[in-house]
This record gives C-alpha cells, sequence and structure tokens, in this order.
C-alpha cells in the first residue's frame, strides 16, 4: 500500500461525518418544512404545493436515502478502493456499486409486490429488502 492511500484511507471517517450530517440535517430540515393541519405535521402533504411533482416527504425522503447510500458508496470507495470485484452466485464479476444496484432493484419489485400482494404495513417489506440487500452483498 502506498504511503498517499494509507494517509487518505485514515480521512475516510470525517467523509462518512459529513454524509451522515448532511442526510440528518436536510432530514430534520425536510421534516421541520411540512405543513401543519390541525395541530400535527401532515407527512403526507406536498411540500411545494402547485409543484410540478408530488413532493411530499416521504418521496424526498426516498430520493434523499439514494444519494446517502450513493455518497457512502462513495465514501467506502475512498477508504477501500477497488470495489473488491468478485464472482457470486449469479458467476459472473460484481462489484460494491453492482451488489447496490441489485439491491436496490430488487428492493423496488420486492416494494411493488408487497403493495400489490398484501394488505401489511409497507415497513415489512423495507425490512424483507433490508435482508435481501444484506444476502446480496454477501452472496453475489
Amino acid at each position: 500500500m502506498s504511503k498517499a492511500h494509507d494517509h487518505s484511507s485514515r480521512r475516510w471517517p470525517v467523509a462518512l461525518a459529513a454524509v451522515l450530517v448532511v442526510y440528518g440535517v436536510v432530514a430534520v430540515s425536510l421534516a421541520m418544512s411540512l405543513p401543519v393541519k390541525d395541530g400535527a405535521r401532515d407527512w403526507t402533504a406536498p411540500l411545494i404545493p402547485g409543484g410540478w411533482m408530488a413532493w411530499s416527504f416521504p418521496t424526498a425522503m426516498f430520493f434523499l436515502t439514494i444519494f446517502a447510500l450513493l455518497a457512502c458508496m462513495a465514501v467506502w470507495e475512498y477508504a477501500r478502493p477497488g470495489g473488491h470485484p468478485r464472482i457470486g452466485i449469479l458467476r459472473f464479476e460484481t462489484t460494491r456499486g453492482d451488489r447496490l444496484f441489485i439491491s436496490l432493484l430488487g428492493s423496488a419489485f420486492i416494494h411493488l409486490a408487497w403493495l400489490g400482494l398484501s394488505d401489511l404495513s409497507l415497513w415489512w417489506a423495507l425490512a424483507v429488502s433490508i435482508l435481501y440487500a444484506m444476502v446480496v452483498f454477501r452472496t453475489v
């Protein structure tokens, strides 16, 4: 390992902290900007009334979380360059980025199937999606 990489790899916690702080600040800012209806925050109300897209809090948090995942993957690549390509159960080489993409795509299908086939809360679909992502990162 080169001396330059050794020095930069010790600074990755600062980058990770920055990503998490930005995520937290934006999430709290979004929550605080929610309209209040009957004395309570309206979690599904549009953040921009009359806007071209229904930017509700859940929609904004979805995109913010995707951005945070990509930023965390960049920090991971900064800390441990190379993406650790490997051949898993799919029998072709994948990197961390590939496995994140497969996890996100599969999670979307899990949520769509959950919406169409179940009356249970979407929190359960989220739990299944997290387990699915863990399996993908370990085996694919």
